[in-house]
């Protein structure tokens, strides 16, 4: 296989030199052209890494150094925070009623300008949901295990627990929360300590 002149050995220089030669002009250049390129990746994340600031990137203000600049504060909107008039509600939506645990009617006994007493009904309440856990009581079994010694070899046996029941003390579900709190929550073995002292 030819080899091919790089761009930047001159037309002159890579004809006068024998085929082993531009082989070796090749591979050179190749590799100083692979080595440039990763040293320019290396000096872009340096500098991108050393032009980080609090503006920028994650960093708090207090790690910025004198030379930069902070951006001029906003000018006041002069409206109040939070919601304005006239904004679209984003409220949570109501759970179908034949998934609701407790219906409690709220009805008004009389009128609550003059204080007439009220006997009509309205076929669409206004409807307000409150959603609550119930409270948590775990579910404790105790398996018994009653030692029961032979009347012929005089040997003691031991009942044996059900299948699917482990040696530990808590059920898989337990087990899965805990888990859960050490692993996914990255909580503290006294915190999910805490969470199962019953």
């Amino acid at each position: 296989m030819t080899p091919k002149r790089p761009a930047i050995v001159p037309v002159e220089v890579w004809e006068q030199a024998s085929e082993p030669v531009q082989v070796g002009m090749q591979a050179m250049v190749e590799y100083y052209e692979q080595r440039i390129a990763n040293l320019e990746a290396e000096v872009w994340e340096v500098t991108a890494r050393l032009n980080q600031n609090s503006q920028n990137s994650s960093k708090p203000p207090s790690s910025d150094g004198p030379h930069v600049k902070r951006k001029p504060p906003k000018p006041r909107s002069g409206r109040k925070p939070g919601g304005q008039p006239g904004h679209t509600p984003h409220q949570r939506g109501l759970v179908p009623g034949d998934k609701v645990d407790t219906v409690i009617a709220c009805k008004p006994e009389q009128c609550r300008r003059c204080g007439e007493p009220l006997t009509d009904s309205d076929p669409e309440p206004w409807r307000h949901q409150v959603v609550e856990l119930p409270p948590m009581h775990p579910h404790i079994t105790e398996y018994q295990r009653p030692r029961v010694r032979c009347p012929r070899c005089g040997s003691t046996t031991c009942g044996e627990l059900p299948n699917g029941v482990g040696p530990t003390c808590y059920g898989p579900r337990l087990a899965s929360i805990v888990a859960l709190g050490t692993g996914g929550y990255h909580l503290s073995k006294r915190r999910v300590e805490s969470v199962c002292d019953f």
